[in-house]
């Protein structure tokens, strides 16, 4: 593993959906099983997607060795991007990536889904500008 992108669900603030809503809407896009390897809920929660081991369905054409989390969230309630991350999903994305970094010190980078696709909002902010970006670097001083 090199990379972890993160994504948003595209859903109105406020509004919890879960891993398995998420595979169904993915299923029916004629993926065989969620895109994301973890899902992040309003709460904090940290959701096991499709396993690690399994390349994901988050980034067309740049998926091998990357790990997709996607947070609950990422439009307002006229469905236009918004960064909704609530504080409890603030602190667990960033616990999640600094875990994946520990176990995979192999991962430079933490992006957002639209640094590679720039037609994207997706995750609703720029993770470049973002502590998550610092959290590799913050691994190896």
């Amino acid at each position: 593993m090199w990379e972890i992108v993160i994504h948003c669900t595209a859903t109105p603030e406020g509004r919890d959906v879960s891993v398995e809503t998420i595979r169904g809407w993915h299923r029916k896009n004629g993926w065989s099983d969620i895109g994301y390897h973890y899902v992040v809920a309003l709460d904090g929660t940290i959701q096991p997607g499709r396993p690690e081991a399994v390349i994901g369905a988050h980034v067309s054409g740049h998926n091998a060795g990357m790990i997709g989390i996607s947070y609950v969230g990422g439009c307002d309630a006229k469905m236009q991007p918004k960064d909704t991350r609530t504080p409890a999903q603030r602190d667990a994305l960033m616990a999640a990536c600094r875990a994946l970094i520990a176990k995979y010190p192999t991962i430079a980078k933490v992006s957002g889904h639209r640094d590679y696709d720039a037609g994207k909002a997706c995750p609703s902010f720029d993770v470049r500008k973002d502590p998550l970006s610092d959290l590799p670097k913050e691994a190896r001083p």
